[in-house]
């Protein structure tokens, strides 16, 4: 067959399809779906706190903050979160070392018992300490007996907190330092370091970012915790109200600025978390990239 014959046989191309032009109406139906999801379920949200708050201006909003039980709320929640935050960094830098660093027995069920507050009802969990501690609970008789009252008091509130943030730093850490391996810890080992010395001098560095994030997501959800902490307080006015629990009790009593202006604190919280959150895994990214 001719070569004119061939190339007459030959398909013949078709134009490039325009890539760019059909994807473009999808791109922004995309984006305007998105953009309109977060305006109405997080940024509406938090215009009306912010609203409601300063609805008796500036005056109103500090004398709902001057309240004795604000306070005492607000107190107790700060004092929660500075017990439960580096009990649980300990605790989650402690098993993201254990699990990314040495092979040994049970490694997959400390994995996996990690994440069981992710799957767990808060309320669930605060049942369980009452069934634990309380009056008529396990170690109930014997606690009464000692004059140790841990279930409609503080060490219950840290006990049910404890529970539901402790997955935060060991779930940001732990997949770090699997990806970063053990090579410079060995390498360090090998010239003579310590183990403490090596956690601090190269391990720690190379994931201080991701531990950061750790520790401000748990410090977010000690603040904010409301199912557990609900369980096993009593709501005692004044002793074992944490903020979310009091802008509950405000907000049933009609007291709604109050309980605005309570609730606005954990607004901010949450945005400065955001913000945050955002700055340390774009520096941690960078980190990361460099190693």
């Amino acid at each position: 067959m001719s070569e004119s014959a061939t190339s007459n046989l030959a398909p013949t191309p078709r134009a490039a399809a325009p890539v760019a032009d059909e994807a473009a109406p999808a791109r922004w139906t995309l984006i305007a779906v998105t953009v309109g999801f977060l305006g109405l379920f997080l940024l509406a949200p938090l215009l009306v706190v912010a609203v409601e708050a300063s609805r008796k201006g500036w005056d109103g909003y500090c004398s709902a903050l001057a309240d004795p039980d604000a306070r005492a709320a607000i107190l107790l929640t700060l004092l929660v979160a500075a017990i439960v935050v580096p009990l649980n960094t300990a605790f989650g830098l402690s098993a993201a070392w254990a699990i990314s660093k040495f092979q040994f027995r049970g490694k997959a069920m400390l994995t996996t018992l990690i994440d069981l507050p992710f799957s767990v009802s808060p309320v669930v969990s605060g049942l369980v300490f009452v069934l634990l501690f309380g009056a008529q609970g396990l170690f109930g008789t014997w606690l009464a007996a000692h004059g140790i009252q841990i279930i409609f008091a503080v060490p219950g509130i840290v006990l049910a907190t404890l529970f539901v943030t402790f997955p935060f730093v060991a779930r940001e850490v732990t997949p770090l330092m699997q990806a970063q391996g053990t090579a410079e810890e060995e390498a360090a080992l090998t010239l003579g370091a310590s183990g403490i010395t090596v956690f601090r001098t190269v391990t720690l560095p190379n994931v201080k970012w991701a531990l950061l994030t750790g520790v401000l997501l748990t410090n977010a959800r000690s603040m904010g915790e409301f199912g557990a902490v609900s369980v096993v307080s009593g709501h005692i006015r004044g002793l074992t109200n944490t903020i979310p629990l009091q802008v509950e009790i405000l907000y049933n009593e009609y007291s709604i600025t109050a309980a605005f202006t309570l609730a606005s604190l954990l607004a901010c919280l949450a945005v400065v978390t955001l913000g945050l959150e955002t700055l340390f895994e774009r520096r941690g990214g960078g980190a990361q990239n460099v190693l």
